[in-house]
């Protein structure tokens, strides 16, 4: 009796191994072209590409007890060359622009709108767009100022399409005082960012905007440079003088909704600005205002993993197709329209990865690229995620420059990359990698996935 019972805990010891077990490959190959979801596997259990992931990933150093997936696909013949865990859920730092800018390219037509606006004989009334673009330092150009300044009427801004949070879900909080985290907004003017200087030659301070929000200096000697920090309710700023090389500080003001946008408005246009809920029914006549093309923005958003514009092209989304600016609904909408084919549903919050709320699988992402190619062409793809040496893959994959193009994602104990790599054989092939609880430096981990990249990239 005994040993028969033994038999029996063997054998189902063994049976939920298996199933625990992350299964990474099948038998099956395929030899059409079709969709993720239609894909095939080729079996790389325990072979040479496997054996390369172990030694080159998953048992370095600051790995082992780390989480990872990794898939690999090839498009032409709709097949999974790798999959290792790419069903399982990671926080995907900000790869999560790539669905940000998937929703973009579908969405905002071939240029940004920069406002609505009605007008009466004495004023106009606008609908913001949630354009981060207007009065960013980056776009000289700015067709909606000129506008403005040609119109020669007091100006309203609205805020009855604005129905979110200037944070997002998940965000950390005490983050606020950092440039790559502002406020989102229904009408954003300078990136809401106020720029913070420090002239050398004359020892006195500026901000560009010019703004007249207390400022505050500090006593405090120890610190090593100039720095600015701004009060976590309010815009006050208080400045501390230091005897480090930096002299200007980009610093992330409060919204206010649109009060702060059209206390800053005012002074560029020469005209008042006003704040209302909603423009009034009885207004004349009516019109849009277009900025500039749209991947004139994708591009900076994606080489510089800007999270601003990725969170403003979220809303921008939002208000285009529902007329609200709310992150939850704008998502809801689209993973259930667009985005229902994907392999895993994402657990979606934020239009940038900031939050670690945010989950996706690799599939998720190789189903994103590949979608993406087929409705947008790779070669606008190509111009629009940085290559080796470019953007946010500047110190990485130089020598692959114009053969990979892919988004990098980063948060504390979170590395991720996903993008099209093309081989030395000609290949056209779709990856994604996303690392989760690591130990150690990021940069050693970036090294390791670049290491891993260039195999596959002169192998297949």
């Amino acid at each position: 009796m005994i040993n028969r019972l033994a038999i029996v805990l063997l054998v189902g010891a063994s049976f939920g191994w298996q199933a625990c077990t992350p299964t990474h490959a099948t038998t099956t190959s395929a030899s059409t072209a079709g969709t993720v979801a239609e894909g095939t596997h080729v079996k790389t259990s325990r072979g040479p590409l496997q054996q390369f992931t172990e030694e080159t990933l998953l048992r370095q150093p600051g790995l082992l007890s780390a989480q990872a997936g990794l898939c690999l696909f090839d498009p032409a013949t709709s097949t999974w060359l790798y999959d290792w865990q790419g069903d399982k859920y990671f926080i995907p730092a900000s790869n999560t622009k790539l669905f940000s800018l998937y929703a973009g390219l579908k969405h905002l037509g071939d240029s940004l709108v920069g406002m609505r606006y009605r007008l009466t004989d004495t004023a106009v009334f606008i609908q913001p767009a949630g354009d981060p673009t207007l009065l960013h330092p980056s776009f000289p150009d700015q067709p909606v100022i000129r506008w403005l300044q040609n119109a020669h009427r007091n100006v309203y801004l609205t805020a009855g399409n604005w129905q979110d949070q200037p944070f997002g879900r998940g965000w950390a909080w005490d983050d606020y005082n950092d440039d790559y985290m502002p406020e989102r907004s229904a009408f954003p003017v300078y990136g809401n960012l106020i720029r913070w200087a420090l002239d050398s030659s004359s020892g006195s301070f500026y901000s560009i905007p010019e703004v007249d929000w207390k400022v505050r200096f500090s006593p405090d000697s120890s610190k090593q440079g100039f720095s600015v920090r701004r009060d976590v309710h309010d815009n006050v700023f208080v400045i501390t003088d230091g005897s480090g090389r930096r002299h200007e500080q980009d610093v992330p003001f409060i919204t206010e909704g649109n009060a702060s946008a059209a206390a800053l408005l005012k002074d560029t246009i020469g005209r008042s600005v006003g704040v209302r809920k909603d423009w009034p029914a009885a207004a004349g006549g009516a019109g849009i205002i277009h900025t500039r093309p749209v991947d004139s923005m994708f591009r900076p958003m994606m080489f510089n993993s800007d999270n601003f514009f990725a969170e403003q092209t979220l809303l921008m989304v939002g208000n285009e197709w529902l007329n609200t600016m709310n992150d939850g609904k704008i998502i809801d909408t689209l993973l259930n329209g667009d985005l229902r084919g994907l392999p895993q549903r994402p657990v979606w919050v934020d239009g940038s990865g900031l939050s670690r709320n945010d989950l996706f699988t690799p599939q998720d992402f190789v189903w994103l690229l590949d979608t993406m190619r087929r409705e947008f062409g790779l070669s606008r793809m190509k111009t629009i995620l940085p290559t080796g040496g470019k953007g946010t893959l500047s110190n990485y994959y130089k020598g692959d420059s114009g053969y990979i193009f892919a988004k990098t994602g980063s948060l504390s104990g979170v590395v991720a990359l996903s993008g099209y790599l093309i081989t030395k054989k000609d290949r056209l092939l779709l990856f994604s990698i996303l690392i989760n609880n690591y130990t150690g430096s990021g940069v050693i981990v970036r090294r390791q996935m670049e290491k891993w990249v260039r195999h596959i990239r002169d192998t297949y």
